[in-house]
Formats: structure tokens, C-alpha cells, sequence
């Protein structure tokens, strides 16, 4: 069997290449193991600003511009929704916050995101004493119903294998590698924090944080908004909503733990005071780069084996825009960013 592409891993970043490929007529088969959940667990939600510290999120409106319109293509193709626009909140803690977001209106890449007027409402079971700013242009994407789908889709169409990738199994020669009955122009590893395992690219900077999420029940509180404040709470209709998240550099297990909900638990108290229940808990292990630049580019000794990982916190966003970079850089000669280029380590 012989075909232009292997992808190995379809998290975010598998799945926006393996749509450039689609959209080219390229070839290709998937390898998928089911051992990284990060794309599966994700928030999913896009957000032009860093409300941490008002600040613009690299390249943002450069990558909405390409991930809107590829889940758009990807809805209509698969016949699912996945894409829901919604109002970020975010729950001043202090005057200085509110002066913080006030600065922040005058930075040219924030003017379109931020809303000049303040949210003075109140709304039940919401801890909020200094007011709330609006966050424009957001939402979020289903990403579990996005991967699932995808990777049913490539199923259909035979495009996808759901096996472990074992590395002592491929083979090198100068132009093409081999992997089993397959030859390849290309391999494309999206594997996320499973990179640690890879003896070709475990040199590159990658580390791994964990993150837990809860999913609550709550009939009292009612917001349909995405509240933004010591944690955040994401409405999932049904008076449910996904509660995060933690970030844990030190257990790399993708397990729920007591330690992860303890602490959700203690900062939702500072955020609502309203009753609720928890009826489900989900952790993942985000790639993450230091400098918050995802690791794209080819293998310096080897030009068939390509890396597309590390998009951190914000994959919904990022994926789409590094994928069709590293798409034009492999296909068509096009440059990478500096930023993003492996070559810079």
C-alpha cells in the first residue's frame, strides 16, 4: 500500500492536517491508539484574549479566521454541530481589575473582543461583587463530538486504523518510509504528550500538565453564558455545566483524581453559591511548550518525519492555522514561522 501521508494520533492537530490533506486530494492513513484523551476532554472553547492579564492571544484573529471556517466545512460535511457561539463573562475580582480591562480597551488586537461597557447585572447563584467585562467573538467547539465523528467518518472510508504505532517497525530510506505494508512520502506525528515515547522527536522541549474537569448539575444557577472568574463554568444545556480546570505538572496519568476535584470543589466555592451535585469528573494530559508555541517542522536528520504538536491550552484555535502552515511548507515550499519551527531548539 502506498499513499503521500501517515498520520500518527487524530486529537485537534491529526485531524486539521488530515483535512488539508482531504481538501488537496493527498493520500493518507491514520493511526490512532486511543491512548491521548487531551482532544477528547477539552474545553474547547476559543478566546481571542488572555483575561488573566488582558492580553491579546498570539495570532488571534489570524487563527479564527482559518479554524471558524474549517469547522464550518467540517458541519456541513459531516452533517453534525459542533461549533456553538458564545458571551464570555469575565468576574472582576477588584477595582484594579476593572481599570486593568479598562487599559486594556486602548491595545489595538483588543478592541474588537472587548466590550467598552461593563455587565453591571446580577445573576443568581453568580459571586460577583465588582461587575463583569464581555468577551466578543467566542465559543465553543463540541470536540469530542468533533473527533469522534472524524474519526468514524475516516473509518467509512477506510482511512484510519485504530493500532499502536510501533516505532521499530518503520523504515528509512532516502526518500520514502516504510511502516509495515505501507509507504510513505511523509509521517506526521500528532501524538501529543505520547511524543515522550517517540525516539525521533523526544528531544524536543514538550511537557506535560495535566488538567481535570467536572461537570455539574445545578437547576439554580441558570447562566447561558461562559463564566470566566477563579475557574470557569461552561453551561451544557440541561442546567449541566463543565467546571475548570486544574493544572497538574506532576501526575501523568490521565485518571480523575480526589486531589483535582478538591481543588475544582475549593475555588467553586469562591465563585458560586448556589447547590449543585457532581455527576461526572474527565482529565487529560495537555502538550505544552514553554513559550506557548506549539512544535511543528521537520526532523533535522530525517525529511520524511514530521512533528505537529505542543498547541497547549488553546487547540481549537491554533490546530487549524499550524496544520495548513505546515501543509503549505511541506506541499507548496512556503515558510514556517520562526516561532513555531522545531529548528529553533
Amino acid at each position: 500500500m502506498k499513499v503521500d501521508y501517515i498520520i500518527v494520533g487524530l486529537g485537534l492537530a491529526g485531524l486539521a492536517f488530515a483535512e488539508e490533506l482531504l481538501n488537496a486530494g493527498k493520500t493518507f492513513l491514520v493511526f490512532e491508539d486511543d491512548s491521548q484523551t487531551s482532544s477528547l476532554v477539552a474545553g474547547g472553547v476559543y478566546n481571542p484574549v488572555i483575561l488573566k492579564r488582558f492580553t491579546p492571544v498570539w495570532n488571534a484573529k489570524e487563527q479564527l479566521e482559518i479554524a471558524l471556517p474549517l469547522y464550518k466545512s467540517i458541519e456541513e460535511k459531516l452533517n453534525i454541530s459542533i461549533d456553538k457561539k458564545i458571551v464570555i463573562k469575565k468576574a472582576f475580582k477588584s477595582i484594579e481589575d476593572q481599570n486593568n480591562w479598562f487599559e486594556a480597551l486602548d491595545k489595538p488586537k483588543l478592541i474588537d473582543y472587548l466590550d467598552p461597557k461593563l455587565d453591571t447585572k446580577t445573576y443568581n447563584g453568580v459571586i460577583a461583587d465588582f461587575n463583569f467585562g464581555n468577551v466578543n467573538e467566542t465559543g465553543r467547539i463540541d470536540t469530542k463530538k468533533l473527533v469522534e465523528s472524524y474519526r468514524s467518518y475516516l473509518n467509512d472510508s477506510g482511512l484510519i486504523r485504530y493500532e499502536n504505532f510501533e516505532y521499530d517497525e518503520l523504515k528509512l530510506d532516502e526518500a520514502f518510509a516504510t511502516y509495515k505494508d505501507i509507504t510513505a512520502s511523509k509521517v506526521v506525528f500528532c501524538e501529543g504528550f505520547g511524543i515522550k515515547q517517540n525516539p525521533y522527536f523526544n528531544y524536543l522541549p514538550l511537557n506535560e500538565a495535566k488538567g481535570e474537569l467536572l461537570t455539574i448539575h445545578s437547576p439554580e444557577l441558570n447562566i447561558d453564558f461562559l463564566l470566566k472568574s477563579t475557574l470557569f463554568i461552561l453551561p451544557m444545556g440541561g442546567n449541566n455545566y463543565k467546571v475548570g480546570a486544574t493544572f497538574n505538572w506532576t501526575d501523568k496519568t490521565s485518571n480523575p483524581s480526589e486531589e483535582g476535584k478538591e481543588e475544582l470543589v475549593e475555588k467553586l466555592k469562591k465563585v458560586i453559591d448556589v447547590p449543585y451535585t457532581i455527576i461526572a469528573q474527565s482529565a487529560g494530559i495537555r502538550p505544552t511548550v514553554a513559550g506557548r508555541r506549539p512544535l511543528v517542522g521537520v526532523h533535522p536528520k530525517h525529511q520524511q518525519l514530521v512533528v505537529l504538536n505542543g498547541l497547549g491550552t488553546r487547540g481549537v484555535m491554533i490546530g487549524p492555522t499550524v496544520a495548513k502552515s505546515l501543509f503549505n511548507y511541506l506541499e507548496n515550499g512556503g515558510l514556517l514561522d520562526v516561532e513555531i519551527d522545531i529548528r529553533r531548539f
